[in-house]
């Protein structure tokens, strides 16, 4: 199937901006609407010719009614990784209910859903748990539905390796908590590919991929290779459980989107790989990059003043 019209929610954020260039490239014909909550917000992804940025609160359900009708395929891109039990609710499990709902209502049934790996029922974090309702809130709703699982995602402009680079470009020593947790990251270029692939293929309805690259790592280890390939490699500082919740803890009180949250710790006790039972990128016909292979290009490139800027910037400051 080729729908001439797709709404793509949360297309102008990291992910987003990936999902709408891969999009763009494969049918130039094919309109994305894309919406944001403030205008300026579309305009990592204005420049496309196929791109309709729209300013709307899709939490409005008069609002989410008006931007699915007409849709040949909806994306859901959107999710939070900070906030209360009562936040994660409403992105991930309310907001899902409602995009069903506004589907079955225009007769829109092509859904592709990005989840998370590690979700479940018995899951140690209120991100999981909310991610885990959300998918099975999609799967009762009878739509045409493909769900996506990828470890952590980076590229450039990440939030996962560049935030440990432009911490280890000011601080002489990292205080980590965590670092044997164990990921499989993924680069945001395949998981765009995944959604383009998942969107062009009926084949994928029904089924959940799981989007993770070809290496385990410990979280020290990425520390370890972010510091390397940015130039400031340090030394790292393990911090028990209990101090590392109270870090956390402290990074939450401060002002702006915290660097760390107490459910960023909870999230990290399950392991963030694949589990080999579902298929994954290899069958989308996706071979999957190596880190090694991407990030230290896009690692290297900043400047010290710009990983100064960009770090205060995530810390809330002027």
């Amino acid at each position: 199937m080729k729908p001439d019209r797709i709404l793509v929610l949360g297309g102008s954020g990291f992910v987003g901006r990936a999902c709408c260039e891969a999009l763009a490239e494969r049918s130039a014909s094919t309109r994305l609407v894309v919406p944001t909550r403030q205008d300026r917000h579309g305009d990592s992804v204005r420049s496309l010719p196929c791109v309709d940025v729209v300013t709307a609160d899709v939490h409005d359900d008069a609002t989410l009614a008006r931007l699915v009708a007409g849709a040949g395929a909806v994306i859901n891109l959107i999710a939070i990784l900070h906030g209360s039990r009562s936040a994660f609710e409403r992105v991930h499990v309310e907001l899902p209910r409602r995009l069903a709902a506004a589907c079955r209502a225009a007769g829109v049934r092509r859904l592709v859903h990005v989840s998370a790996i590690g979700v479940g029922a018995d899951a140690p974090s209120n991100y999981l748990r909310s991610k885990t309702e959300g998918e099975a809130v999609l799967t009762a709703a009878g739509l045409d539905l493909t769900l996506l699982r990828p470890s952590v995602i980076f590229g450039a402009g990440d939030r996962f390796l560049n935030l440990f680079a432009e911490l280890q470009a000011i601080a002489p020593l990292l205080p980590l908590a965590g670092g044997d947790a164990r990921f499989q990251p993924v680069w945001v270029e395949d998981v765009a590919a995944a959604i383009v692939r998942c969107i062009a293929d009926d084949a994928t309805i029904g089924h959940t991929y799981e989007c993770v690259g070809p290496t385990v790592y410990t979280l020290s280890q990425l520390v370890t290779l972010a510091g390397r390939w940015s130039g400031h490699e340090r030394p790292q500082l393990p911090l028990p459980l209990a101090l590392g919740r109270l870090q956390a803890l402290a990074m939450e009180c401060l002002p702006g989107t915290p660097l760390l949250s107490r459910d960023n710790l909870d999230s990290m006790r399950r392991p963030n790989v694949g589990s080999g039972a579902l298929p994954g990128l290899g069958d989308l016909g996706i071979d999957a990059a190596a880190l090694e292979a991407v990030a230290p290009r896009y690692l290297a490139s900043l400047d010290d003043c710009t990983r100064f800027d960009r770090w205060r910037a995530r810390a809330g400051g002027a």
